[in-house]
Formats: structure tokens, C-alpha cells, sequence
């Protein structure tokens, strides 16, 4: 069995490369592209292109495009959005003493690990629990904002599970305390509807790859008005808020790869939704003492954490993939430890339950045989790992 033959299900690890993109990008990758801070006319066409991606990149999310700032990635975006955050937000209100910022226990790494940084530093860390389903109550958010609070980061949707968190509401309670918010929207941008205005937000974090787009290119929105100190010193590139020569093609591929999202992500989360319903379905008529993790709560469409009792999810991953079954754990950054879920622990499940999750996500390239033929392997995979505990 080749690569090509496997079923690809960890579309929010990263997406395939939609082969759109990387046309659009092969004039900027095959010769001929300048510096797009040269004068020359090299130098400019790149630049051009650079704007056009801009554009492309703010319509999706309901931007400005001179909101829109180029980042190498998600993680990036974060660490900027947390670091230089909290110290502008502190800076504008003049707390006189050490700044708090609130986010969640289910964020992603970037965040999160940033958070410890911070703390560190002498930030006051809140951290916001959930309910069982991975779910914040904004209320709970409300509850923890104090007088020295900078700085809110609540994710749009979780990596892991897919919760959609109520980013809105939780936006609304902080404006109206002052706080500036920040959402790390990077599983949700192109899955589904996601509009800055919508929102409230005042800084959100997106990503290429997760989109169909290049690895390597990512963006910050930054509400215009907002001074946001850079978070890398240079050669003053993208309007002196993130020193560093552009990576001109993966931006123009980041531009195209947002333009097909905005003209195709609600027929591909309709379709994608359905394939979820029948890999769900099939799976709980299949596999007996199987969990559906965050069930109760708005998912995103394309994604499916399951735990099958007495199954460790790592052993399952490498029987898949033998199988010609790409999946995970959980977010690819962390898949590869031996610890837990910190998300499916979050939501209270105890250590053994957490490590029995798997992560199914689903992308425009799957089929309903794929599906199916996934269904058929896990259940002979999870039987077989079963196996010697029950004649045991």
C-alpha cells in the first residue's frame, strides 16, 4: 500500500495541499520572484502579490486588509497576540501592577505554554475550566476578570474534540470591562462561518495549512485601532509589526487557499458533516464501549474524538496506520507524548480514558468508501487490541 492509497482522516493535524494553491503559488516557488521590499519590478510584483493575498485573507474572516498581518503560523500568531497582548492592553489602561490574563484549560499548546511563559514574568494566569463536553460557560469567564485583567484567549474551536466555544458572548463580557480579547481561530477558519465583527474580537489567530493552504504562512488580525508592539524587531516588513522577509509564496498560496474558503466552506462543511454522521454511526453500531468525546456540544463538522474502553489510543493509531488509516491522538504537536490528553482531562476524564482518545478529522478529500473501509478496519483493530485482555 502506497501513501496515496491511505485514508487521510487528520485534516486538523494539516490539510492536503489543494493542488489550486499550489498553482497559484508556482510562479513565486519556480523563479522570478523578488523581495517584496524592493523597488524593483521584481520586487514589486511580489509585493502586488502580497497585497492580493492580504485582501483574500481579510474577506474570509470579515477584516480590513490593513488588519490583516503575516505571520510564519498559527503558534506564531499566538506567542504574539499573548506576549505583545497583555503587555499593550496593560499599557493602555495603566493597571498599576501586574496585568492578569484569562484564558481556558483547553487551549492549544501555543497558547497555553506562552500563558506559563508569562506567569513566569510576573502575569497573573487564570485558567477557566470547562464542563464535560469541553465547553466554557461565559459566565465563568465573567467571573474570573479582575480590575488587573489585560487580556482574554479563548479558542474559537478546539483541536482536539472540536468544541465550539462561545467566543461572542465571552467577547461581549470583556468589552465590557475593558479587556481586549484574543481567539485562536486556527481549527475553525474555513470549517466554519468566522467574521471579526461577528465576533468582537480584537485579535485572532489563523493558519494556512489548516485551510488547504501551505505549512510555513499564518496571519494575526489586529483591530485597527489597537497598538500592538511587534513581537519580532527587523527590517520593518508588514508595517513594522513583524520584522522578516516575506515568504511570498506560501502567502499568495495562504491568499488562494482563503479565497476557496470563502466561496466553499459551507458546501464543504455540509458534506463533511454528513461523512462524520455516518464514520459516528458506524462506529457506535461496530464497536462496543466506544465514547464519543464532546458529543453534547457544537462541533466542528468535520471532526470525531472517540475512546474505546480498555484500547490505548497510540496502539490504535499505529494499528490504523498499518491499516492504511491516518489518524491521532489528539493535536500533532503533543500526539507523539506519553501524557494524556490535557483537553480530555480538562473535561474531567480521568488519566486511562484520556489516553484510550482518538481523533478523527475529516477534509474534502474523503469519500464514503473511505469511510466505510475506515469503519471496518478500526473495528477489527480495536477487537484484535482487545483481545488478549479478554482471554486474559
Amino acid at each position: 500500500m502506497t501513501d496515496l492509497d491511505a485514508v487521510y482522516l487528520d485534516h486538523n493535524a494539516t490539510t492536503p495541499l489543494d493542488p489550486r494553491v499550489l498553482q497559484a503559488m508556482m510562479p513565486y516557488l519556480a523563479g522570478g520572484a523578488g523581495n517584496a521590499s524592493s523597488l524593483h519590478r521584481l520586487g514589486q510584483r511580489a509585493r502586488q502579490a502580497v497585497d492580493v493575498a492580504r485582501q483574500q485573507v481579510a474577506a474570509l474572516i470579515g477584516a480590513s486588509p490593513d488588519e490583516v498581518f503575516f505571520v510564519s503560523g498559527g503558534t506564531e500568531a499566538d506567542n504574539w497576540a499573548l506576549r505583545a497582548g497583555v503587555a499593550a492592553a496593560a499599557g493602555a489602561r495603566d493597571l498599576g501592577g501586574p496585568a492578569q490574563l484569562v484564558t481556558t484549560t483547553v487551549e492549544h499548546s501555543a497558547v497555553l505554554q506562552t500563558a506559563e511563559r508569562l506567569r513566569a514574568q510576573g502575569v497573573t494566569v487564570t485558567l477557566v475550566e470547562v464542563d464535560a463536553a469541553g465547553r466554557v460557560d461565559p459566565e465563568a469567564f465573567a467571573a474570573a476578570l479582575t480590575p488587573k485583567t489585560a487580556l482574554v484567549s479563548v479558542m474559537l474551536a478546539n483541536n482536539d474534540v472540536g468544541t465550539i466555544q462561545p467566543v461572542a458572548a465571552i467577547a461581549a463580557l470583556a468589552r465590557q470591562a475593558g479587556v481586549w480579547i484574543h481567539s485562536d481561530a486556527v481549527q475553525a477558519v474555513g470549517k466554519i462561518a468566522v467574521d471579526v465583527r461577528t465576533l468582537e474580537v480584537d485579535l485572532l489567530a489563523l493558519s494556512a495549512h489548516k485551510l488547504g493552504g501551505p505549512q510555513g504562512a499564518g496571519a494575526l488580525f489586529v483591530r485597527r485601532g489597537l497598538r500592538l508592539p511587534p513581537l519580532l524587531e527587523g527590517g520593518g516588513q508588514e508595517r513594522g509589526r513583524r520584522g522578516g522577509t516575506e515568504n511570498v509564496a506560501a502567502i499568495v498560496g495562504f491568499g488562494r487557499a482563503a479565497e476557496l474558503a470563502r466561496s466553499e466552506w459551507a458546501e464543504g462543511a455540509r458534506r463533511t458533516a454528513e461523512l462524520r454522521e455516518r464514520l459516528e454511526l458506524g462506529l457506535l453500531a461496530r464497536i462496543p464501549r466506544l465514547t464519543i468525546n464532546g458529543r453534547e456540544a457544537p462541533r466542528l463538522p468535520n471532526t470525531l474524538s472517540v475512546s474505546c474502553a480498555g484500547v490505548d489510543g497510540l496502539d490504535l493509531v499505529l494499528n490504523l496506520d498499518l491499516a492504511g488509516v491516518a489518524a491521532s491522538t489528539g493535536a500533532a504537536c503533543s500526539s507523539g507524548r506519553v501524557a494524556p490528553s490535557h483537553v480530555l482531562r480538562a473535561m474531567g476524564r480521568d488519566a486511562a480514558t484520556a489516553r484510550e482518545a482518538l481523533r478523527l478529522s475529516l477534509g474534502a478529500s474523503n469519500s464514503e468508501g473511505e469511510i466505510d473501509r475506515t469503519i471496518e478496519v478500526m473495528a477489527e483493530a480495536v477487537a484484535r487490541l482487545r483481545a488478549p485482555a479478554t482471554s486474559a
